[in-house]
């Protein structure tokens, strides 16, 4: 049987969209984050649902609901890419593990990735946060 994430990696493209995110849930869920350029409409939902629900028939995938979603506007950013593409933007990030200082949570300014290390501007300071410490990172919606 296929790798789930390779064939939405390599089928979205095509369909002029990007995976954001993947979830598999125990009661057989799969759940679809999708995006493009501009956003994501009820229809583009459709489409992409309609798509891989005969895929996954022709592929043999098991599954039992499948949903499929824009990420939202608290985007999560996970792709090396992301990272160039949402610089300068507000985010916030949310390590594993404390710092030394016992903080865990940031709200920032994201600057990119840099030598393994995610970088945000909080308030003035620069921080470089090791991406194996990362839990989340996400858009911060601003009104």
């Amino acid at each position: 049987m296929p790798n789930l994430q390779d064939v939405l990696e390599s089928t979205l493209p095509g369909l002029g969209y990007e995976l954001v995110d993947l979830e598999l849930a125990q009661n057989g869920l799969v759940r679809l984050f999708i995006d493009k350029p501009g956003g994501i409409t009820v229809e583009d939902c459709v489409t992409v649902s309609n798509h891989f629900t005969r895929l996954f028939m022709v592929e043999n995938i098991a599954y039992e609901r499948l949903e499929v979603s824009s990420p939202g506007l608290d985007r999560p950013i996970r792709k090396p890419e992301d990272f160039a593409r949402f610089a300068g933007q507000l985010v916030k990030v949310k390590l594993r593990l404390p710092l030394p200082d016992k903080r865990k949570r940031f709200t920032g300014t994201l600057i990119g990735l840099e030598d393994g290390s995610v970088v945000v501007d909080a308030d003035g300071e620069r921080l470089a946060l090791p991406l194996a410490q990362i839990d989340k990172v996400r858009l911060e919606p601003q009104f």
